[in-house]
């Protein structure tokens, strides 16, 4: 049940990063090839920097091609439909919220998919090690979407966001450990990471920063 549950989710996330990795791409000028590399490398980015850590070499992505060709199908796709309907991008608000719908399921379905493979190696008793396998999941690929594309990576600026899947992977795990559960505690970890991303980005939430002065210092 389990297996079949971490094949749903990924597939589920893989097309919502694919299309997160084309829009932010696009947006950047990228030609066809690097829509597509950034699309392929928003989807399965985390997963194989996951895999690093749990020691699961070669990563899985490279065991089964599906996800890889699922995340360059999308990108291709997408890429034509906005290469068709190029007007779509004059509409910059829609755009943006279109894409952080995306992100913010990519984000939850990750996290609970990249916790669920942790536990399913025989890390479930090792909560931070599950923790971080589901964070590096959810922001590893958009991290290195917003670093190839020369933006600061959106987790480490804007509203919550890795609190967020840290607070999804936390209930998914005592969900699954205590329950036995994994459809609900899988649901529950997914839609939590989704409403807090959502709320956050609608009330734009944020962590707090150090305000610094916008005027430079006369020397």
């Amino acid at each position: 049940m389990s297996e079949h549950i971490v094949f749903i989710l990924e597939c589920i996330g893989t097309v919502a990063f694919a299309i997160t990795g084309v829009l932010v791409a696009v947006e950047a000028r990228l030609d066809f090839f690097g829509v597509c590399l950034v699309g392929c490398i928003t989807a399965v980015g985390g997963g194989i920097l996951r895999d690093v850590v749990l020691g699961i070499t070669p990563p899985l992505v490279f065991d089964n091609l599906v996800m890889i060709l699922i995340a360059l199908g999308i990108s291709i796709a997408v890429f034509f439909l906005l290469y068709v309907k190029s007007g779509i991008y004059r509409k910059k608000s829609k755009i943006v919220h279109v894409n952080n719908i995306f992100d913010s399921v990519g984000l939850g379905v990750f996290s609970v998919m990249g916790a669920e493979v942790a536990c399913n190696y025989g890390f479930q008793e090792n909560l931070l090690l599950v923790v971080v396998a589901g964070v590096l999941t959810g922001i590893g690929g958009g991290m290195m979407r917003d670093v190839l594309t020369k933006n600061i990576p959106f987790v480490l600026r804007k509203h919550i966001y890795a609190v967020a899947s840290l607070v999804g992977i936390l209930v998914f795990w005592l969900l699954r450990k205590y329950t036995g559960n994994l459809t609900v505690a899988s649901a529950v970890g997914v839609l939590l990471v989704v409403a807090i991303r959502i709320l956050a980005s609608t009330f734009r939430w944020s962590l707090p920063k150090v305000k610094i002065c916008e005027e430079e210092e006369s020397v």
